[in-house]
């Protein structure tokens, strides 16, 4: 048998240690980079089934098991070999595409031969998968977050702990100390139910109520805790905006604590930036995802009871229909790339609501009135299921009278914010945030 044909016969082989649909999960992943080989390629003695010719990069998936000594000892060997060629193996595992995409992205997009903005300097881009609306302006990293992002989300095991929500907590639990840059204080204080941070300027001896404050409520399905992703965006949010403190709450979350717990401390988190010195027109509600309808909830009960509103809302893929009411749930099923195609995420968990009406405005905040309601941002991506929560929000928004910016950004999927500056979509989310921010209280912005 022809060297070649044996080497295909054990590419063959080795493959059979992947599912048909972890295959394919990790084909659409690659798929946006630039010059990617779909197919088996020999390269002297060895198959490679991802190698980006113009930057001489391949790409692996590795499938074996934590501690297999024979397979780490068989990767150092084609590691050499390809090195001594001039081609860099770039190898991850499951678990680590599936805890941590964000640095997996960052250090393949490294690697690639790429512009400023994040497109290959020549040559052909592959096309997007079929699955996918079409998007023609969505930049290279752009489509490989959104890759990236459907593959930790739909890996067996970690895709399913990641979308029910499970997986945050166990990162949560264990994750490593979050080191906050010398410039800045985190601190966290102790509530009688659950716990706080605030983010502040070291050594800022501004009195409280001249100071902004941004209320960031995490997302998370109401399952998920707060964990370092949301410390790193209240970095960001402190560092975009000038200099404003970031409170971060760690409400309590189902199932063991379903709602109105969250409604709860979020309501008690603004009455404390309050009691602080806090005045309500230097405090700005962010939320993303379960976040971000609790950012409403907690206005309209701010309203409610007649307490001081905020001088802003910012919404990220707001989750506000916990009936799944709108069409998107429907038209975008197979285009999202987080909670589409399944019934099993945290979109389709009813343990927040129990046996309260998931139709109860405070739940849903899309059922609610938004009237006297403050100045609203709300962005959101176009493949997401959860596309109409912000949509139809929006128009009753604008109906009541409210100055409200609405951003559907083409291509992009649930809080692709989280990316941060790593992606030109994202980067040029956090500049309407910016912007917001900024010109809260001025005119020429709201559409």
């Amino acid at each position: 048998m022809r060297s070649d044909h044996i080497l295909l016969d054990n590419a063959r082989k080795l493959r059979r240690n992947m599912t048909k649909e972890e295959r394919h999960l990790w084909l659409d992943f690659l798929k946006p980079l630039p010059e990617t080989i779909y197919r088996q390629k020999i390269i002297g003695r060895y198959i490679v089934h991802f190698y980006c010719a113009k930057s001489n990069v391949v790409i692996e998936l590795d499938s074996s098991q934590p501690g297999d000594e024979e397979a780490q000892k068989r990767h150092k060997e084609k590691d050499q070999y390809l090195d001594d060629l001039g081609i860099k193996v770039l190898r991850y595992t499951y678990q680590e595409v599936s805890e941590d995409f964000k640095t997996v992205c960052e250090d393949i997009l490294s690697h690639l031969k790429m512009d400023d903005e994040g497109n290959e300097e020549d040559g052909k881009v592959a096309e997007d998968t079929q699955h996918v609306k079409p998007a023609d302006d969505i930049s290279l990293r752009g489509k490989t977050a959104r890759g990236i992002v459907k593959m930790a989300n739909h890996l067996p095991v970690f895709g399913q702990l990641r979308v029910n929500g499970d997986l945050q907590n166990l990162i949560s639990e264990h994750e490593r100390e979050w080191k906050f840059p010398e410039h800045l204080v985190n601190t966290v204080i102790d509530r009688e139910l659950y716990k706080m941070e605030l983010l502040e300027k070291k050594d800022d001896t501004r009195p409280r109520e001249q100071r902004y404050v941004i209320l960031q409520l995490h997302g998370g399905g109401y399952y998920g805790k707060l964990h370092n992703t949301y410390r790193a965006v209240a970095t960001y949010y402190h560092d975009i905006s000038g200099g404003f403190d970031v409170l971060s709450p760690d409400y309590r979350v189902a199932p063991a604590n379903p709602y109105p717990a969250a409604l709860q401390d979020a309501v008690s988190s603004y009455r404390w930036l309050l009691q602080q010195g806090y005045k309500p027109e230097h405090i700005i509600i962010s939320g993303d995802s379960a976040g971000g309808g609790l950012t409403l909830a907690l206005c309209m009960f701010l309203r409610d009871h007649r307490i001081a509103m905020p001088a802003g809302i910012i919404t990220m893929s707001a989750w506000t229909d916990l009936t799944k009411s709108g069409d998107s749930y429907q038209d975008n099923y197979d285009s999202d790339p987080i909670f589409g195609g399944s019934k099993h995420t945290l979109v389709f968990k009813k343990g927040y609501y129990a046996n309260h009406d998931p139709a109860k405005p405070y739940i849903s905040p899309i059922f609610g009135v938004y009237n006297q309601f403050p100045p609203m941002l709300m962005q959101v991506g176009e493949l997401e299921m959860l596309l109409d929560d912000t949509r139809s929000v929006a128009a009753k928004a604008r109906t009541a009278g409210v100055k409200i910016r609405e951003h559907v950004y083409p291509g992009m999927f649930h809080v692709f914010q989280l990316g941060l500056n790593t992606f030109p979509e994202s980067a040029k989310a956090w500049e309407e945030i910016q912007q917001f921010l900024h010109i809260i209280t001025g005119e020429g912005f709201f559409s």
